[in-house]
């Protein structure tokens, strides 16, 4: 009696697995075409950063070469800017202007269209950042930013001047204090905010997960929560709340912290994510030495 009923429970655990398997690939499908992920160029050192303008171009960094480029929603791929900073993660604000992470002096740059450069923040409490990584803006216009340390070649310093590694807030206005807004994270990296504003979403890629937290009125983060049982370099969201993950190819996890999805990749390393193009419905994915785009059935939230 006993062996009938552990045969029949491993039956149903099969099915289960099988059914679960079944419905992830079927929901794959209906996200995007593995075959439609299509190579725009192989011409850099290191890529990073994708950010979205209103229009739908997106604008990334090659950070070893110190530069930012520019992919239009016409297919065109361009030189941005020079002397960036050693520009890392960047993100658009409500004014078409370019806030970068500027790795080199471990600063944080407002970028304007004519490319004139304004420093936000250079250093708290007079010591330099860890190297500020990537960022997301609410809808105040508040800069949520990730502070990891990664030692850097170009650097004379050879140890932080921080203690630890953190999220950092910066509220809108002219005489503003940045903040410590979550300080229970071992490396953060990749950053996103929700469609509503309500969370944050920080990846720790040292501990390979993917934190939620809930976003108070003043910009501070409470409720720590984890999500997702995976870490990542870069992080973005489409309009169903899906998670996609940068960092062996794409992997894509649903609301719930459920993987539903993977994009491959075939590069040594994908650094980041970002929906772009005229309707905001194309991928676009920083890998390497390379850069590529992939349509899909949703949208992105930025």
């Amino acid at each position: 009696m006993n062996h009938l009923y552990y045969l029949v429970r491993l039956c149903f655990s099969f099915l289960y697995v099988l059914l679960f398997s079944l419905t992830s690939l079927q929901v794959s499908a209906q996200l995007f075409n593995q075959d439609s992920l299509q190579l725009i160029s192989r011409q850099f050192t290191f890529t990073e950063g994708p950010a979205v303008n209103a229009k739908g171009d997106i604008y990334f960094t090659d950070q070893p070469n110190n530069q930012i480029w520019k992919y239009d929603t016409n297919g065109n791929l361009s030189l941005f800017m020079d002397n960036a900073g050693r520009a890392n993660g960047t993100y658009f604000d409500k004014h078409g202007q370019l806030l970068v992470c500027a790795d080199e002096n471990n600063e944080l740059w407002c970028v304007s269209k004519n490319k004139k450069v304004k420093v936000l923040l250079s250093t708290v409490d007079g010591r330099k950042l860890n190297g500020p990584n990537d960022l997301w803006v609410d809808a105040k216009g508040g800069i949520y930013f990730t502070d990891p340390y990664y030692q850097r070649d170009y650097w004379t310093r050879k140890k932080p001047e921080m203690e630890g590694q953190k999220v950092y807030y910066l509220p809108p206005g002219k005489k503003v204090s940045v903040r410590v807004v979550a300080e229970d994270v071992a490396k953060p990296n990749g950053i996103v905010g929700s469609a509503d504003g309500k969370y944050l979403y920080v990846a720790d890629i040292q501990r390979n997960k993917v934190y939620r937290y809930s976003i108070g009125k003043n910009g501070d983060l409470g409720d720590q929560t984890q999500i997702i049982n995976q870490g990542a370099d870069g992080i973005t969201l489409d309009s169903r709340g899906n998670f996609y993950l940068a960092g062996n190819g794409v992997t894509i996890f649903n609301p719930e912290g459920v993987k539903i999805g993977h994009i491959e990749v075939k590069e040594p390393w994908t650094s980041n994510v970002c929906f772009g193009g005229k309707n905001h419905s194309d991928l676009f994915i920083t890998a390497s030495t390379a850069v590529y785009t992939i349509p899909m059935q949703v949208k992105g939230i930025e």
